[in-house]
């Protein structure tokens, strides 16, 4: 894990608008009757109750929170009184310890409720820990006659997964193969969440928000868990954000280097939408409201920790945006083709997906918003110059149609014929483009001496292909190490540890693939 960017705390970042709560770690509990799960914030010695009827309608779920708070001493008071008074029905047992609520999930049968019982720190931005997901629990929230005494509703779960002859029933039999199915989920990567960043956010927009806005996060895209929380979240309105955290599934990765001899974060986050989202091949293009398949938000930030004077965060961030190409167009999947054809299945002579796409890019990161398309131009069998053609003839109408301050700018560079070519730099050729770019759109620089208004603008890049990404790090990292006050003029080298760390964040990781 890299170093903690300084001791400032929860104080010190520069995201107004991070939750303004201590992290409860939870112990779950389980009578007959309910599931309580008990927060404890040890720093302010509070305990909050939280109680789940496993008595309602399977399809259901009735959650309530105790409005007192407690102390520890009053809280074991409690317990124990819970326990006596169910005491011919098994008592109050003890089924796992928790650090943050997933949502909850409903099949055939009842609904489950998933917990993130291991977590990994992966590392911080402004003091703010950003953990990962190491281990998960199902917990089901009905109660079942048939389980064990002494055996935990979690513990049973387990064993009902892995019995073959609990039940002949159909509908039994597909709950199993459900909750299989849900084992089968790898929450233990490339998930990431943080209780007091809103690490589903840029630093930009975390920076430029009002600490009162009433913005629910769940509904940004980036927020994988919106659904599995929608119940709960209806059920205990404000105090939600206390029980509950936005979870991201992306890629999380944070390093200490140095650069012209002055150490530095280097952070690389990557947030995968969940909107028309799928495995390669399933989900490409984009959909009727302008969603493109696999929509993956990629940050860069470069934190040289506060300013000794002002105690200032200084920091500098990029974001590029790389998406399936937006236009209606789907492959075949074939075990006997490893290159599908292409087709293009629906007539929009008025590219009006197209436009609602690129309409939700200027409002969430500004213009102007440049398109580098590095698929083949020339094929013998055409497939990727199918969509070549068809995409920049959607750019050119849709520019007819937009004013001056709006044009999209279109870059079309064949990576394939470049790399082809001899002599040719096919890395140093893109990081030149890329770096013209990045003229264009800026970036954000929080600095004690900056304004956050003057640089205030994300890199606002589609990337409309399926190469790695790798050659946009050596000039993002020369263009804010500039911003953050490093150097005037040197650019950081191809070999270097900042650029070298790029090569982890390829399409693979974010990209799935069957």
């Amino acid at each position: 894990m890299a170093d903690s960017v300084g001791d400032q705390g929860e104080t010190s970042s520069p995201a107004s608008t991070c939750v303004q709560l201590d992290p409860m770690k939870f112990k779950v509990y389980e009578t007959k009757t309910r599931l309580y799960l008990i927060g404890e914030i040890k720093q302010r010695n509070q305990r909050r109750i939280l109680k789940i009827d496993r008595t309602t309608d399977p399809q259901e779920i009735l959650v309530s929170e105790d409005p007192y708070v407690y102390s520890e001493v009053e809280c074991a008071a409690a317990l124990r009184a819970i326990d006596d008074g169910n005491r011919n029905h098994g008592g109050l047992r003890l089924v796992t310890k928790a650090y943050a609520i997933v949502g909850c999930i409903r099949f055939l049968k009842g609904m489950y409720l998933i917990l993130v019982t291991q977590r990994k720190p992966l590392g911080s931005i402004c003091g703010h820990m950003i953990y990962g997901i190491a281990d998960t629990t199902v917990i089901p929230i009905q109660w079942d006659e048939r389980w064990k005494k002494g055996c935990t509703s979690a513990a049973m779960l387990d064993y009902m997964i892995a019995s073959t002859n609990l039940s002949t029933d159909p509908t039994s039999l597909d709950e199993r193969r459900y909750c299989r199915l849900l084992a089968l989920v790898e929450l233990k990567k490339d998930f990431f969440y943080s209780h007091t960043y809103h690490v589903y956010a840029s630093l930009q927009v975390n920076s430029l928000s009002k600490s009162d806005s009433a913005e629910d996060p769940y509904s940004n895209m980036f927020v994988w868990n919106e659904f599995l929380t929608r119940d709960m979240r209806s059920l205990l309105g404000t105090s939600a954000a206390l029980w509950m955290v936005p979870i991201v599934h992306g890629f999380f990765e944070q390093r200490r280097l140095s650069v012209f001899g002055r150490a530095f974060n280097m952070t690389l986050i990557s947030r995968r939408s969940r909107f028309f989202a799928g495995t390669r091949y399933l989900k490409r293009g984009v959909n009727d409201s302008g969603q493109v398949a696999n929509d993956v938000e990629t940050e860069q930030i470069i934190d040289i920790n506060q300013d000794t004077t002002t105690g200032t965060p200084r920091l500098t961030s990029v974001v590029q945006n790389r998406g399936s190409i937006p236009l209606f167009w789907s492959q075949e999947t074939s075990r006997f083709s490893p290159k599908p054809d292409i087709m293009l299945q629906k007539y929009d002579p008025l590219y009006q997906a197209t436009f609602m796409h690129f309409r939700d890019l200027a409002e969430r990161y500004g213009q102007p918003t440049i398109i580098l398309n590095l698929i083949k131009a020339v094929e013998k069998h055409p497939r990727e110059m199918i969509l070549r053609r068809e995409f920049a003839n959607a750019v050119s109408y849709l520019n007819t149609q937009l004013d001056a301050d709006e044009q999209l700018a279109y870059i079309h560079w064949d990576f394939s014929k470049h790399t082809k070519m001899r002599g040719v730099g096919v890395l140093a050729e893109l990081e030149h483009i890329i770096g013209s770019a990045l003229q264009l759109t800026d970036f954000f620089c929080l600095r004690p001496e900056r304004p956050m208004s003057v640089e205030a603008r994300c890199a606002n890049i589609m990337d409309a292909s399926d190469s790695s990404p790798s050659p946009w790090v050596c000039p993002l990292a020369t263009s804010t190490t500039i911003g953050a006050g490093f150097t005037q003029t040197a650019a950081i080298e191809r070999g270097s540890t900042c650029c070298l760390l790029g090569l982890q964040w390829g399409r693979g990781v974010m990209v799935g693939t069957i």
